[in-house]
């Protein structure tokens, strides 16, 4: 039987390079954006959702465990998907209709997704929701870049 931590990490995985369905004419949109001086740390945010999802996929592993199989454990599954798939579409996205707006909502529908995962985790693991803390703690600042952004260039809001 394979593992459980294999699976999650297979699937999540598998979503992540979901974003890899970006065309290089929508990537020249975004690059040619006015950005914030202040946005010094924009190389590294593929490391910053690696990390993120890599807790996540531990905090899900977490959620298996304690109770694997269960009604309740899969819908909670089901919601860590779909906050991962709901993250992975914020780029593709946002630049296939070349609107920063459409960043704006995706990442709050993720946030709140997020939250609502996170209230749900709390009772059955502690240390699964702390896994869950830098997707909410990042996730505003991801909508805050995006909200300057949309100010720098109004015409792409």
């Amino acid at each position: 039987m394979i593992s459980s931590w294999i699976v999650i990490a297979a699937v999540t995985f598998l979503i992540a390079i979901g974003s890899f369905l970006i065309t290089p004419r929508d990537v020249k949109w975004f690059v040619q954006l006015s950005r914030p001086q202040w946005l010094v740390f924009e190389p590294f945010i593929p490391l910053i959702w690696t990390v993120i999802f890599i807790c996540g996929a531990a905090s899900a592993n977490i959620v298996w465990q304690k109770n694997p199989g269960s009604l309740i454990t899969w819908l909670l599954m089901g919601l860590y998907l779909l906050v991962e798939i709901i993250t992975v579409a914020y780029i593709p996205l946002m630049l296939r209709f070349r609107s920063l707006k459409t960043g704006e909502i995706i990442g709050l529908v993720g946030l709140i997704s997020a939250i609502v995962l996170a209230v749900c985790v709390l009772p059955i693991s502690g240390l699964a929701t702390i896994l869950l803390i830098p997707y909410l703690v990042w996730s505003p600042i991801g909508a805050y870049t995006t909200e300057e952004l949309r100010q720098l260039n109004p015409e792409d809001a």
